[in-house]
């Protein structure tokens, strides 16, 4: 029998130590806990979900990565064309972790009507394009297909189309320029069949969907000719060490870019989240601590002569401070117990309902406050608030060798 585990269960189980004078400041100690799990668990759950949906929606119109000339400029539009005859391509099977591989084009247009106009970009696809990520932000209609014959069919966002006062089904005219302006620009009529809301607005005001084809014609490209790669990782997080592997797995003339590189400013915004959250779970763990710091040194004081007898008797220091480490390991697991199930319940169901949403979602990108709820962060942060607790009591503890059996046996 472990002797100081069943000194310390007698401890708590015992009807005086419920209604002792340490009980209310014990479970002050025990709320600051739960407390502070379902602070650090919302924090933690919304900083990963809303960075998790940002990377989301850019990766859905850019790819992980994107594979180009390197004399190509910044702008959106592709000048110099590349071959799609390329060892990589339509398969990337000379590395592990690659997707999904797609070849497209880009052009600069304006959409002009009776009464307005507006620049956008017209983003050409081909049968090779995978429409999964967008699907989840069509709103409206249906997914365009691509299969050789040259099509009108073009995917709009909801934002242009409100803006240009277009439905689903309308017929657009775009304007594209060529290359010297005193020629006469290329005209295209264009088919709305689909209308998409991705939330973020840098996309959704510039990009529309439509036919490789119609890019490849006025440019005075080969079929074989596109503007650049777009290439999906099967693990966002290997996007460093992949980005290194393709670019050694692709000629030399070729250029790889990631989509972090791309869109540097938005991915260093939500990074900011990533520091908050941390000092959130640094400040939440101090204050847990120090309530269990309180409640330990009230319940040392209000044992003080059961130590002293039990030193009377020969227990060590060392298995006296065990018994009340374990009656306050204990306290800290109660609280976490309280803290992850009101917490995991609060963000379940968030998740399924979308309770809270944000004031300004062109801010943020998203209109519902995103979570993700993940097994390893929350094992993590509820053995680190434990390891962090425990080792903050082994201080007051310490008081326990300082007391006299004798002194302690006579104190009221």
């Amino acid at each position: 029998m472990n002797y100081e585990f069943f000194i310390a269960k007698r401890i708590i189980g015992s009807k005086a130590y419920k209604s002792s004078v340490s009980a209310p400041i014990i479970k002050i100690g025990i709320a600051a806990i739960t407390i502070g799990m379902i602070v650090m668990l919302i924090a933690i759950a919304t900083g990963l979900g809303l960075q998790k949906k940002v990377r989301e929606k850019v990766v859905a119109f850019n790819g992980h990565l994107t594979i180009n000339e390197f004399n190509s400029n910044e702008s959106n539009e592709s000048f110099v064309p590349i071959s799609i005859e390329q060892d990589f391509y339509p398969k990337f099977n000379s590395v592990e972790g690659v997707r999904h591989i797609q070849a497209v084009a880009t052009k600069f247009g304006v959409i002009r009507t009776e009464t307005d106009f507006e620049g956008i970009v017209l983003k050409g696809v081909g049968s090779d394009y995978d429409w999964t990520y967008v699907q989840e932000f069509l709103v409206e209609g249906r997914l365009p297909t691509y299969e050789g014959k040259l099509s009108n069919d073009v995917v709009i966002s909801s934002y242009l189309a409100n803006r240009l006062g277009f439905q689903l089904g309308d017929r657009f005219q775009t304007v594209f320029g060529k290359e010297s302006i005193d020629e006469i620009p290329f005209q295209r009529t264009f088919k709305i069949v689909g209308i998409f809301n991705s939330g973020f607005q840098e996309i959704d005001k510039t990009f529309v969907i439509g036919d490789l084809s119609h890019i490849q014609r006025m440019n005075k490209w080969a079929a074989t000719q596109i503007g650049n790669f777009e290439v999906y990782l099967e693990d966002f997080s290997q996007l460093t060490q992949m980005e290194k592997k393709i670019r050694d797995n692709t000629p030399s003339l070729l250029n790889t870019q990631t989509i972090e590189e791309k869109f540097d400013t938005t991915f260093e915004w939500i990074k900011i989240f990533d520091k908050n959250t941390y000092g959130i779970i640094v400040i939440m763990i101090i204050v847990a601590g120090i309530n269990m710091i309180t409640a330990l040194l009230v319940l040392i004081l209000e044992r003080t002569q059961m130590i002293g007898v039990l030193k009377a008797l020969g227990s060590s220091n060392l298995s006296i401070r065990k018994m009340f480490l374990y009656n306050a390991a204990y306290l800290v697991c109660l609280g976490l117990f309280w803290g992850n199930l009101i917490g995991l319940a609060l963000l379940f169901a968030q998740q399924q309902f979308g309770l809270l949403k944000f004031p300004d979602p062109e801010q943020y990108y998203v209109s519902i406050i995103p979570v993700h709820i993940g097994l390893d962060y929350i094992i993590l942060l509820n053995l680190g608030t434990f390891i962090a607790c425990f080792l903050m009591l082994l201080i007051p503890s310490i008081i326990i060798t300082k007391i006299s059996p004798v002194k302690a046996i006579r104190f009221e």
